[in-house]
């Protein structure tokens, strides 16, 4: 099933509240971190992720430019060095990636933008979460609906250099839609492609990014 090839591949404190407020220095590397408890919870109720686990995520995002992000915990990294991550390097669908989880829509990402992507990569997001920005990052017309052109887009990615003959290519995408578009309106809705997503029990598996 081709879904199953898709699937697999792939607060500042003020002087007089900081005796009360208790701050976090954690040791990484060469840098520091510095969060407060309440943004500590704010992250751990907004993401998939225990204190322990938002901590080592900041790690990673700080070995991606250890001098912007000492500076500034808040810094907006270019998308060259958020594609730096060994696992973005690798994945075919990367610049798509770094733009669906980008606040600014251009693939540079601040710490929350890289956090909230390595949460939704994470093992603990359900499979709902995933199958959402599995469309989104599919849907490179972002018009909420995977057309035949996503579909191309999709396929060449995945082949890379041994790209599917023309007449190959629409045999394959004629054979989805067969497949997947109950609607026979020639395009996917979320709904269809989650109802496709529901038949390939590697997706969960295959979606996600090991901290």
């Amino acid at each position: 099933m081709f879904f199953g090839l898709v699937l697999s591949l792939s607060l500042s404190c003020s002087p007089e509240t900081k005796c009360k407020q208790q701050i976090f220095f954690i040791k990484m590397g060469s840098s520091q971190s510095v969060f407060t408890e309440q943004e500590l919870n704010d992250y751990q109720e907004l993401t998939y992720f225990t204190k322990k686990e938002i901590l080592h995520v900041f790690k990673r995002f700080s070995q991606l430019n250890n001098s912007a992000v000492d500076k500034d915990k808040n810094a907006k990294l270019k998308r060259d060095e958020i594609l730096e991550l060994p696992e973005l390097k690798v994945n075919p669908f990367k610049d798509r990636i770094c733009q669906v989880f980008s606040s600014s829509r251009d693939g540079d990402m601040t710490f929350e933008d890289f956090l909230d992507m390595m949460s939704v990569f994470s093992d603990n997001a359900p499979k709902s979460v995933k199958v959402e920005y599995a469309f989104r990052i599919y849907d490179f017309d972002e018009d909420d609906m995977i057309s035949s052109r996503d579909l191309k887009e999709v396929v060449d990615r995945l082949t890379g250099d041994q790209k599917l003959e023309n007449e190959d290519m629409q045999q394959l995408i004629d054979n989805i839609f067969e497949e997947a578009d109950l609607d026979d309106d020639d395009s996917l809705s979320f709904a269809e492609f989650e109802h496709v997503i529901s038949k390939a029990p590697d997706f969960v598996n295959s979606f996600r990014i090991r901290l």
